[in-house]
């Protein structure tokens, strides 16, 4: 072979020199194969990654995250209940749900249609698809900074279901003070879009048309079971169900009325 030239040398030097000033460069031109290549790893996951949705089926169920500290509803209700109801009786639920679910007939279906369509014989999914369904319902609707009163279309039924706000306050409040041991009290939405209030025993809720009287859409809840409030109110459930009105987000219970209406 012949030996190179020296313009041949030159030209050997220049073209080594700006490939080498290229690679040191890539970084700052997005060209770095290694990092691109962790970019769409990323890019990809986001891709196939669905917001958290209680009501629709995901592959298995999971616990939704608070939108809010633990700490935040504080004092109405405390840190240590939220960390512990949310993060472990919750979790629980999801879990044992999950397990529940495993070769049924419900195992393909969203969340809000197991609920519709468990019976007395589907004991552990009935239990355990309500415990996750109400406890997700319940951090959705309430929230830091909340409380007040109800607006628009939700306050116009409101008046037309119950009367005054206060008419509803005591009504609701009666309805979650004189459900006897574990349950829950619920403003729901019928057939016919008119508003109700009813309760339920342990983790049943209004969805349940095969359990339940007055069968309906849930738009509020308020869990009642002694480990919503025992730590912090211990046997005083009545002075739990006053102070959950400064945490109720009416906001959100607004819209899931006008989602309700279809």
């Amino acid at each position: 072979m012949d030996k190179p030239t020296k313009m041949d040398k030159r030209k050997f030097l220049k073209v080594s020199a700006l490939v080498t000033t290229g690679l040191a460069l890539a970084p700052l031109w997005g060209c770095n194969p290694a990092k691109t290549e962790n970019e769409n790893k990323h890019r990809t996951g986001a891709e196939n990654e669905t917001a958290p949705d209680y009501e629709k089926r995901t592959e298995p169920f999971t616990l939704p995250d608070l939108q809010y500290p633990v700490e935040a509803l504080e004092p109405n209700i405390d840190k240590m209940t939220m960390e512990i109801h949310h993060g472990k009786h919750h979790a629980g639920y999801v879990r044992k749900l999950n397990a529940a679910l495993d070769g049924t007939k419900f195992n393909d279906m969203p969340l809000s249609v197991i609920m519709s369509n468990v019976s007395t014989d589907d004991t552990g999914v009935r239990n355990n698809g309500g415990g996750h369904y109400n406890h997700s319902l319940f951090w959705d609707v309430i929230a830091p900074n909340a409380g007040g009163l109800p607006e628009g279309k939700l306050n116009e039924a409101m008046k037309t279901a119950f009367g005054t706000f206060d008419d509803f306050k005591a009504a609701f409040s009666k309805a979650a003070k004189t459900r006897f041991g574990s349950g829950w009290a619920w403003l729901s939405v019928d057939d016919a879009g008119k508003l109700f209030i009813s309760s339920t025993p342990n983790q049943d809720n209004p969805l349940m048309k095969n359990i339940v009287e007055q069968v309906g859409t849930p738009i509020l809840g308020i869990d009642v079971w002694e480990h919503a409030y025992y730590l912090n109110y211990q046997n005083r459930r009545g002075d739990y169900i006053a102070n959950f009105f400064n945490v109720i987000d009416w906001a959100k219970v607004g819209q899931r009325f006008v989602s309700s209406l279809g």
